[in-house]
């Protein structure tokens, strides 16, 4: 055996050794966006219900900005040895398209190790705003073009593509407005700042609902909610086949051992797969999928090539 093989050698047992003992200490999963979105909501559940199983603890870690281009590269640049994850959503794929350098290649840079969930947004108004209704918002963005402005969780991310979509399909001219995640954003509505939010969560948006301080105009889902089965699609409140739904996945740096991959997906599928655990998740508004690394590939790969064509054809970029 040469110098090189035998290094090798040791590096590949040493490895398997410590992929053998995983997980020893606490597990960090970084969500590159702040508190009060879906991916903190996902990642902090996932830590709970995951971590139960692992026998540790899994600490939630927001590391937000650059529509999550900062917190994504700090996962890739971790060591691969398991102990720092990634929970992601669209953006993971989708920056590429507006941003001009990326500090990270969402196939190559990371280790799959599942596609945890889809999830639709429901568009959200402040009261202010003279619109009850898809229809109604339509007709007065047609009259006043880029006076109506929606906040975003940041170009690319999920309320700014459900956002531009809408301006596409119902051929209106919504003005976005970037914040530095999901909850930043919320928050500008709440206030008036803003006029419109799409949240990712459903279960988020009911308390708002409940008080008055935000009024639901429709779901971007193929079908009505059963949480809340009043609030209508937007496809059939004027915007024919209008559709957005996004997803979370889970993801280490590239080169983390099989072993824990293998391992920390069997975890998500346990953790997700029982009926009084998919319950959860749908109460939530997430539809559970808790797929293979490699479903979680195909998915993504499927992703890139779907939103390349949008992001071209409506010139999105980050400004």
């Amino acid at each position: 055996m040469n110098r090189f093989l035998a290094v090798l050698f040791v590096a590949f047992t040493a490895a398997q050794a410590n992929a053998a003992d995983y997980p020893a200490k606490p597990v960090r999963l970084v969500t590159p966006f702040p508190p009060g979105g879906s991916v903190d909501l996902v990642a902090r559940v996932l830590a709970t219900d995951v971590g139960k199983l692992l026998g540790q603890q899994l600490i939630v870690d927001n590391r937000s900005g650059a529509s999550g281009n900062i917190g994504t590269e700090l996962a890739k640049n971790a060591p691969p040895d398991g102990y720092t994850l990634l929970v992601n959503t669209l953006p993971f794929v989708t920056n590429q398209f507006v941003y001009d350098k990326m500090p990270y290649d969402p196939i190559n840079d990371f280790a799959p190790i599942s596609l945890l969930d889809s999830v639709a947004s429901v568009l959200l108004a402040h009261p202010a705003l003279p619109v009850s209704s898809i229809k109604d918002l339509i007709a007065l963005a047609r009259a006043k073009p880029n006076s109506i402005a929606y906040s975003t969780a940041g170009a690319a991310t999920n309320p700014h593509i459900a956002g531009e979509l809408l301006n596409n399909m119902a051929n209106i001219r919504l003005l976005a407005v970037h914040y530095k995640g999901g909850g930043p954003g919320l928050i500008s509505t709440l206030s008036g700042e803003t006029q419109l939010h799409f949240i990712n969560a459903i279960t988020e948006a009911i308390p708002h609902l409940k008080t008055g301080k935000l009024k639901a105009l429709g779901i971007t889902s193929a079908k009505r909610n059963p949480i809340a089965p009043e609030i209508p699609t937007i496809a059939e409140s004027g915007v024919p086949g209008y559709e957005f739904t996004t997803w979370h996945i889970l993801a280490a740096p590239k080169g983390t051992p099989a072993p824990i991959i293998a391992l920390l997906n069997e975890k998500v599928r346990t953790a997700f797969k029982p009926p009084e655990a998919v319950k959860r998740w749908q109460e939530r508004g997430f539809d559970v999928i808790a797929s293979t690394p490699e479903q979680m590939t195909a998915h993504l790969n499927s992703e890139v090539k779907k939103w390349r064509v949008v992001f071209k054809e409506q010139g999105i970029k980050a400004e």
